[in-house]
C-alpha cells in the first residue's frame, strides 16, 4: 500500500501471511534524493576501483562474514515480508553470503589483464568497471538476487545503486546495510519507491551499468530508460518453463519430490519454476498419481513462520486473485483440477493471500493458464504422442527462460535439451536444485539478455578496455603503408 503524507510517499509493507500485521514502513527516494545518493555512490567509485583486485575482494568477503550473525533474523524478515517459507528464507539469505564468498574468489583471477607481448606487437586488454550500477531487483527472491547483483559487481570495482521492490525492501535494505559496515568507502546503497524512484535511477546520467530481474512489463520500460541514454543493461525476465518427461524418465518418490517443488517452491513465483510439465500421454494418469503423493508428503501450506510449512501464500490480494481466475477460466474451460497438499492446522488461512496449490489436466495448450507465465501455485499436466510434437509445444510462445529435461538416458536428454529454446536447460531436475555457481543463468527470446551466476556474471560488470601496439611499428619493426589494413 502506498500513500502520501506531508509530501513524502511511503510504501507501508503488510505480511502477506496475515495481512492485519504490518512488516515496516519505507519513505520513497524521490528524484533529487535518488541524485544525491548516485552522486555520492560516484565519488566513492572512483576510490573503490582504484584499490587492486585482491583488496576489493578480500573486502567483499569480509562483508560476507559480517552477515553471518544476522541471517537468522534477516530470514525471518525475509519470511515475513514475501511469505517465503523460513526454511526457504534461511537458505535464500545463507545462499547469498556464498556468492559473495565465491565472487570475492572468482575475481582476481578473472580481472587480471590479458597481456601478449610478440613478433605481432604488445597488446594489454584491461577489465574495467562502469562506475555505478543501477540494480533494479525483485520482491520474490530479494537478497540472492540483489547479491546476485552487488557480488561481481563490486568485485569489479563498481559502485551499487540498488532499489528493491516496495513489497519487499526490508531484507535487501538490512543486508546492504549490514556489508556497508565491512566496506571503506560508500559504494553500496539503497533507494526505495517504485516506477518514479526506478525511473530516476535508471536515467541518472551518472549510472553506466543497469541490472533488473523481474517481469517482461517493467523489463520494457527499463530497457527503453536505458536506452535513451545508451546505458548498457543485463535483463532476467519472466519465463513459461516447460518441463518434457520422456517417456524413459525413472521417476521414483524423490524425483516426485524434486519436480513437484521445482513448480511450487515459493507458491510457483519464481521466474525459472516449472511453468508447464509435459508427459507422454500414456503416463500421465501416473505422473499426476505421483505428483499428488509427493505433495502429501512434502507441499504443507500455511504461515511461513510455522515449522514444517513448505508452501506459504501469494504476494498480494491481486496476484491471488489473478491465480485463482487463471484456474477457474481452465475449470470453466473443461480442465480437472486436482488439489493438492495439505494445510497447516495452526494457520488460519483468511488471514492471508493463500492460494490452493493444484495441478491441471484436460487443459487446452492455447488456455491463458499454459500460454502465459501463471505466476502462482498452478501447474498444467499436458499429455503429448511424440517427441516432435512435446518439443514444438515446449519451444511455443515469446518465452525462452528455463527448461527441463527428464531422461534415464542422459545423452538422449541432452540430445533434446539442445533443441529447446531456453537460456537453461536441466536434466532431470529444475529450478534451485539444478542451479550452479559456475554456471550461467539467463534467457533467450522474451526473456532477456545478459548472464548472472558463473564467470559470466562477472563480465557483465566490466568493459574491456585495450592498450596495442602494432609490432610493424615497434623498434626494428618494418612499418605498413599508410591506411593499410592489419595482416593479422
Amino acid at each position: 500500500m502506498t500513500s502520501t503524507v506531508t509530501g513524502a510517499v511511503t510504501s507501508v509493507r503488510e505480511n502477506p501471511a496475515r495481512t492485519d500485521e504490518v512488516v515496516g514502513v519505507v519513505q520513497h527516494h524521490d528524484e533529487a534524493a535518488v541524485d544525491a545518493t548516485v552522486r555520492e555512490a560516484d565519488a566513492a567509485q572512483r576510490a573503490w576501483a582504484a584499490r587492486a583486485p585482491q583488496e576489493r575482494a578480500h573486502l567483499v568477503a569480509a562483508a560476507a562474514d559480517a552477515l553471518e550473525p544476522t541471517l537468522d533474523d534477516l530470514a525471518r524478515l525475509v519470511a515475513r515480508e514475501t511469505g517465503k517459507p523460513l526454511a526457504d528464507s534461511r537458505g535464500e539469505v545463507g545462499f547469498a553470503t556464498t556468492v559473495l564468498r565465491w565472487y570475492a574468489e572468482r575475481g582476481p583471477s578473472l580481472l587480471a589483464d590479458r597481456v601478449e607481448d610478440d613478433e605481432r606487437g604488445r597488446l594489454v586488454v584491461r577489465r574495467r568497471p562502469y562506475g555505478v550500477v543501477g540494480a533494479v531487483t525483485p520482491w520474490n527472491a530479494p537478497v540472492i538476487l540483489a547479491a546476485l547483483k552487488v557480488a561481481p559487481a563490486l568485485v569489479a570495482g563498481n559502485a551499487v545503486v540498488v532499489k528493491p521492490s516496495p513489497l519487499a525492501p526490508f531484507g535487501v535494505e538490512r543486508m546492504l546495510a549490514t556489508m556497508a559496515t565491512a566496506l571503506p568507502e560508500p559504494v553500496l546503497r539503497v533507494v526505495h519507491g517504485d516506477a518514479p524512484t526506478a525511473t530516476a535511477l535508471v536515467g541518472h546520467p551518472d549510472v553506466r551499468r543497469v541490472a533488473f530481474t523481474g517481469g517482461e512489463g517493467a523489463g520494457r520500460a527499463i530497457a527503453g530508460l536505458a536506452g535513451r541514454s545508451l546505458t548498457p543493461s543485463v535483463l532476467e525476465l519472466g519465463g513459461n518453463d516447460p518441463a518434457v518427461l520422456l517417456e524413459d524418465a525413472d521417476l521414483d518418490d524423490a524425483a516426485y519430490e524434486r519436480l513437484l517443488m521445482a513448480a511450487f517452491a515459493t507458491s510457483g513465483q519464481v521466474c525459472m519454476a516449472v511453468k508447464r510439465l509435459y508427459v507422454p500421454s500414456a503416463r500421465l494418469g501416473e505422473v499426476v498419481e505421483g505428483l499428488r503423493a509427493a505433495a502429501g508428503r512434502v507441499l504443507r501450506v500455511g504461515d511461513p513462520l510455522a515449522p514444517g510449512v513448505s508452501m506459504g501464500p501469494v504476494v498480494t490480494a491481486a496476484s491471488a486473485r489473478r491465480v485463482e481466475g487463471l484456474v477457474a477460466d481452465a475449470v470453466a474451460a473443461g480442465a480437472t483440477s486436482v488439489p493438492l497438499g495439505t494445510v497447516d492446522p495452526g494457520t488460519d488461512l483468511s488471514r492471508g493471500h493463500f492460494v490452493a496449490p493444484v495441478l491441471l489436466t484436460g487443459v487446452a495448450e492455447e488456455a491463458p493458464v499454459v500460454a502465459a507465465e501463471q505466476f502462482g501455485p498452478v501447474l498444467p499436466v499436458l499429455g503429448y504422442d511424440g517427441i516432435e510434437e512435446a518439443i514444438a509445444r515446449a519451444n511455443a510462445g515469446e518465452l525462452g527462460l528455463g527448461a527441463s529435461v527428464w531422461s534415464a538416458d542422459e545423452e538422449r536428454a541432452f540430445a533434446v535439451a539442445a533443441r529447446l529454446e531456453a537460456g537453461f536447460t536441466f536434466v532431470n531436475t529444475h529450478n534451485r536444485t539444478g542451479m550452479a555457481l559456475r554456471a550461467p543463468f539467463g534467457g533467450i527470446k522474451r526473456s532477456g539478455w545478459g548472464r548472472e551466476y558463473g564467470d559470466e556474471g562477472l563480465a557483465e560488470y566490466v568493459q574491456d578496455c585495450v592498450v596495442h601496439a602494432p609490432g610493424a611499428f615497434r623498434a626494428g619493426g618494418a612499418g605498413l603503408a599508410a591506411a593499410a589494413y592489419p595482416t593479422g
